[in-house]
């Protein structure tokens, strides 16, 4: 695995967004993005930086094995088990289950909105009743 492939899969496993890195390293999102394909090299100063931003030491970055992670598994609504084969895998997989957690929060905040509204009704109701009561 090379050094750019490591940091987004650190990067994603720390539940962190290309922007939020941008940000912890004082630079532009679009920069911190070519690095994680490849496309700028990096320089010792810079990764130890970078590495710093992902809570972490050098040495600890540099012997990261994503073979260990693969022995997780992952559970389907069957209750079977899903292996991860690859960085790759587990990498689509984490992003996968990011936008459905930000999925539901968006869901959920229409239902509480929904909820508000729906309380508020009650109470014109309530105040409709007990005038029509008087």
């Amino acid at each position: 695995m090379h050094l750019h492939e490591k940091l987004g899969l650190i990067r994603l496993l720390r539940g962190l967004t290309q922007e939020e890195m941008a940000d912890k390293l004082s630079m532009s999102t679009t920069g911190y993005a070519k690095i994680e394909r490849g496309e700028t090299q990096l320089k010792v100063p810079r990764l130890e930086k970078i590495v710093g931003a992902l809570e972490m030491e050098l040495k600890d970055f540099l012997s990261f094995d994503e073979k260990i992670l693969f022995t997780a598994s992952f559970h389907d609504e069957s209750h079977q088990n899903n292996y991860v084969n690859s960085a790759k895998e587990m990498v689509h997989e984490l992003e996968i289950l990011r936008l459905t957690v930000k999925q539901k929060d968006k869901e959920i905040h229409l239902l509480s909105e929904q909820i508000k509204l729906l309380i508020e009704q009650v109470n014109q109701l309530k105040e409709l009743i007990k005038l029509k009561n008087k």
